[in-house]
């Protein structure tokens, strides 16, 4: 139950980060998923262009299925190494990411 709570917290504080009101900024077109603590999956439908988003809690695997081009960083604020992430593509699942753009100008 102790482990419950923190966790609750932050999935609730990654939903609060990446939801924006409607109309509020261009969208890219698609999915974004990837893997989080115990492998369980997560997706992002149709997520903001040009902006960082950090991630709350641990972050690998992940796929970019939308249709523009995405960016992945090892560090939060988008810092980092970065890897590219072409339409279609998916990151070796090992590989972990603390923030994410897309369609990165």
């Amino acid at each position: 139950m102790r482990l419950f709570r923190p966790l609750a917290v932050g999935l609730g504080g990654l939903a609060l980060a990446l939801t924006l009101p409607a109309g509020a900024a261009l969208a890219s077109n698609g999915t974004f998923t990837w893997l989080g603590p115990g492998g369980k999956a997560y997706s992002l439908q149709n997520p903001p262009d040009n902006r960082c988003l950090d991630m709350s809690q641990e972050a690998r695997g992940a796929h970019n299925a939308l249709k523009q081009p995405a960016a992945v960083y090892s560090g939060k604020r988008c810092r980092g190494h970065e890897t590219q992430l072409a339409p279609g593509t998916v990151a070796p699942s090992g590989a972990r990411f603390a923030s994410v753009v897309f369609n990165p100008r």
